[in-house]
């Protein structure tokens, strides 16, 4: 079992920037599959970014201004996301891949408003 906890989001102005953290109980290896999701209230969850091995892939509504990275000491996945808009606005969801089990976190509100 992995837990996985989101942390670093609130409230921003349009055109600043945020970076999230997810932070995973378990050693984070570069194999395992790693992403971010957005959701707002009754809409789906939205693929953002993945990254595995040194591959990453970005969602077009955000390729361009958002950086997916992590590191093993600590264990912590990062978003990095500019230029930030209001639709940006969403609860941000972190996701890992071990084998065949699928892990998420519990998310942070992310609020991009003047």
């Amino acid at each position: 079992q992995v837990q996985l906890v989101e942390s670093w989001g609130g409230l921003f102005q349009p055109g600043r920037f945020l970076r999230l953290s997810c932070a995973a109980s378990a050693s984070i290896f570069d194999i395992y599959s790693m992403a971010w999701y957005r959701q707002a209230p009754g809409q789906q969850r939205d693929f953002v970014a993945r990254i595995v091995g040194s591959d990453t892939l970005y969602a077009p509504s955000v390729k361009g201004r958002c950086t997916i990275s992590r590191n093993h000491a600590p264990n912590t996945m990062y978003l990095q996301m500019n230029s930030l808009k209001p639709e940006d606005t969403d609860i941000y969801y972190c996701k890992e891949e071990i084998g065949s089990f699928t892990y998420w976190g519990q998310g942070t509100q992310v609020t991009v408003s003047s």
